[in-house]
């Protein structure tokens, strides 16, 4: 895809949703990062009604690690693979305190080396906590960069790449919010919703069922 029909495609976006932003809830950057590291392969729905009841009662580093891996658990336990999420928190916890002061670190490098944390996460929190200019590519992303040819890749990492060098650097900080609402609600898998597409002018899928 052009840049000039890419441009057109988030100036839309924009203009119909200025300031797009996760539909996770959270009160702080350090509330952001656990309910990311509890949202993968988990909807956000599962995790806010997780999360409510467990911030409400732990919502710090300290806080948490003092409920024990069990006791955290018990607040997570019905979202998917919680054991090892619960596992990965709690060392987490730990670095935060020892390392940064119960902060959350706000470089790639140190995002990273928490337990839970890939590239992914990462971005989110550069993103979402911090406003870097990232893109964090779920599954969401990756259909709708391939589907509608912002961009083509067989990897996460490739798409990405692409779409920062595609997208329009005054787009970059909601980019990533934008095509996760567009796949989660009108570009979905099975059936894509193009009649409902506010791009599907501009859209490249060969297979749109308007």
């Amino acid at each position: 895809m052009n840049k000039q029909k890419c441009e057109a495609i988030f100036k839309r976006f924009a203009k119909v949703d200025p300031t797009p932003t996760t539909e996770l809830n959270y009160q702080s950057d350090f509330e952001l990062l656990i309910a990311v590291i509890l949202s993968a392969q988990a909807t956000d729905v599962s995790v806010n009604k997780a999360t409510g009841p467990l911030f409400a009662k732990a919502n710090t580093p300290e806080k948490i690690l003092k409920l024990g891996e069990e006791g955290l658990k018990k607040y997570i336990k019905t979202i998917g693979l919680y054991n090892a999420k619960a596992q990965n928190i709690i060392k987490t916890c730990q670095i935060l305190i020892d390392k940064h002061h119960s902060k959350i670190p706000q470089t790639r490098e140190a995002l990273e080396a928490l337990p839970g944390v890939g590239r992914k996460t990462a971005n989110v929190i550069l993103n979402t906590a911090f406003g870097h200019h990232t893109i964090a590519i779920d599954t969401h992303i990756f259909r709708v960069a391939n589907r509608i040819g912002l961009a083509k890749g067989k990897t996460p990492l490739e798409v990405e790449k692409q779409l920062l060098k595609t997208i329009p650097l005054a787009y970059h900080q909601h980019a990533h919010h934008w095509l996760i609402l567009h796949g989660r609600y009108i570009c979905v898998a099975r059936k894509p919703k193009c009649g409902e597409c506010l791009i599907n002018d501009l859209c490249e899928y060969p297979e749109k069922n308007l």
